[in-house]
């Protein structure tokens, strides 16, 4: 008899939750740092050379959600840069001869080449191309006899404390905005292939979200594998896929509970502090990544009214929750190596 009137309370106080929530999350409003982020999107970026340009992406949560709760978990801007002089392209693809207009007259093209942990590639330089004005396209140069793995270290004054590398960011304190140096790919990647036609029983994503996905293409940011932190030559030379144009559009095509079932997660990781539990090796066990995986994962694989019939999203939370633990315990390579990367290049049944 205790024990249900304890699950009467707690009842009670998670539909006292569920309805602030639903009543106080409004669409959000732009933020001084939000402004000053957009701004800064909307204008050129030439180098002191001149020679190309730095083409900037708003991502991170910023840009993926689009309720703003009273109690926020967004503290930064994410920004992800690419230069108009790079890209990549898939293993054996042909080079491009159209370019987007951002692009520069000359432009060294890198293949990605698979390494053996999914979703972290090598970059091998294999193109130039050059640009015809007047046919209104490029012409390739082969560079395939003088081959090279693409290697960068993401360096900063040791001196300037404005400045710190976090994974791929460059975060600035005194801003409060993480640049993500990238290199575009305009194709979708074959690391990837299987996601756009991977069966769906409740229709999220829908055909028309899939599409604009697709067609976004993906980047590489500079993230090495942890299991490769240690190894001089990968250490220098590997990257990892990014999809975070293909989350933007994802998470802003959720309904508004499932926003905020995804705040409410990200809220109670950092009150909570579990992103500060690490292994015995001082490596961290979870991140937002994780969560975000779950919840794209869940939007597949739980039809529309598992979210909304009851409408309690501390209940759902829970749910979810226990999910998640229930793959932890398990230790598959798929949840061990959890990130956004696996829900596009590994099924998970």
């Amino acid at each position: 008899m205790a024990d249900d009137s304890v699950v009467v309370v707690v009842d009670d106080e998670s539909k006292i939750v569920t309805k602030f929530l639903l009543n106080t999350c409004r669409l959000r409003q732009p933020s001084l740092r939000y402004l000053h982020a957009v701004s800064w999107c909307s204008v050129v970026h030439p180098t002191n050379a001149g020679k190309f340009r730095r083409i900037p992406l708003m991502t991170g949560s910023t840009a993926e959600l689009y309720i703003q709760p009273m109690l926020s978990c967004v503290c930064d801007v994410d920004i992800m840069v690419h230069q108009s002089d790079w890209l990549i392209i898939p293993e054996g693809y042909s080079p491009p001869t159209e370019l987007p207009a951002e692009f520069h007259s000359r432009v060294e093209v890198y293949e990605i080449r698979d390494s053996e942990y999914p979703g972290y590639v090598y970059l091998m330089r294999s193109y130039l191309l050059t640009e015809d004005s007047q046919a209104g396209k490029y012409n390739a140069i082969s560079l395939h006899c003088d081959q090279r793995y693409y290697a960068l270290r993401v360096l900063c004054n040791e001196r300037d404390t404005t400045v710190k590398i976090h994974g791929p960011a460059l975060i600035t304190s005194h801003a409060l905005i993480d640049y993500v140096p990238c290199i575009r790919c305009l194709s979708w990647p074959p690391q990837a292939a299987d996601w756009p036609t991977r069966h769906r029983n409740y229709d999220w994503p829908d055909s028309a979200t899939v599409d604009r996905v697709v067609n976004n293409g993906c980047d590489v940011v500079y993230v090495v594998h942890p299991m490769c932190r240690q190894d001089e030559w990968m250490s220098m030379r590997q990257w990892r896929l990014s999809f975070s144009r293909a989350e933007i559009v994802l998470l802003n095509s959720w309904m508004p509970v499932q926003q905020i079932v995804y705040h409410m997660l990200r809220f109670f990781v950092k009150t909570e502090r579990l992103t500060d539990i690490t292994d015995s090796t001082g490596t961290k066990i979870l991140s937002n990544y994780h969560f975000k995986t779950l919840m794209m994962w869940a939007c597949e694989q739980k039809p529309q009214s598992w979210w909304i019939d009851d409408m309690n999203v501390v209940r759902v939370g829970i749910k979810l929750l226990h999910i998640l633990a229930d793959l932890l315990n398990k230790k598959t390579v798929h949840i061990i190596s959890l990130a956004t990367v696996i829900y596009f290049t590994i099924h998970i049944s």
